[in-house]
């Protein structure tokens, strides 16, 4: 029997495959994903469409949100801990989610500038432009030790990704329970 999985956000720039990658994640672990660019305000989405950098007052609520939402608290449906696509580019947006839902573990989706450009270049988004990458990789603040995670490399094909992240999901999981 598996160890049943803490709540999840799949971070990264813009770009990185977080949609994509908590999609299949939530397929494969039977855990309900949601994406965070849909609880943006419209006054965010706007500011973003513009070409214009969210600032850490913009992204407060919406963060807010969002860690209701890991806790259960937000759709009022959701009975095991989901999957949240979110960029969580800074320690103080973590630990806004965390402070909400302590156990959260983060997959970060890693990725060259080069790479996710091109990324970038060849899809349409409702909202976040490619001249936004620069102001994404700049803000990214590496995940500390002392906070849960796994590191995924998106140059990794998907199947395989979603499979190693699965194992280690587990292995992480198990050994919570094992030392609770």
């Amino acid at each position: 029997m598996n160890a049943p999985l803490p709540p999840l956000v799949v971070m990264g720039v813009s770009g990185s495959g977080k949609s994509t990658m908590g999609s299949l994640l939530g397929l494969r672990l039977d855990m309900p994903f949601f994406d965070g660019d849909d609880f943006h305000p419209a006054a965010n989405k706007q500011k973003m469409g513009a070409g214009k950098p969210l600032t850490d007052v913009d992204r407060e609520p919406w963060l807010g949100t969002l860690g209701e939402l890991l806790a259960g608290k937000a759709d009022g449906v959701t009975t095991v801990p989901p999957i949240v696509a979110c960029s969580a580019l800074k320690r103080r947006y973590r630990d806004l989610l965390r402070s909400a839902a302590p156990d959260v573990v983060f997959i970060h989706l890693t990725g060259s500038a080069g790479t996710i450009g091109a990324r970038m270049e060849a899809r349409a988004h409702e909202f976040m432009p490619r001249t936004l990458l620069e102001s994404q990789f700049a803000a990214l603040e590496e995940l500390d030790e002392d906070e849960a995670h796994l590191l995924a490399d998106i140059t990794e094909p998907p199947e395989l990704l979603v499979e190693r992240l699965a194992t280690e999901l587990q292995a992480v999981s198990a050994k919570a329970v094992r030392t609770a």
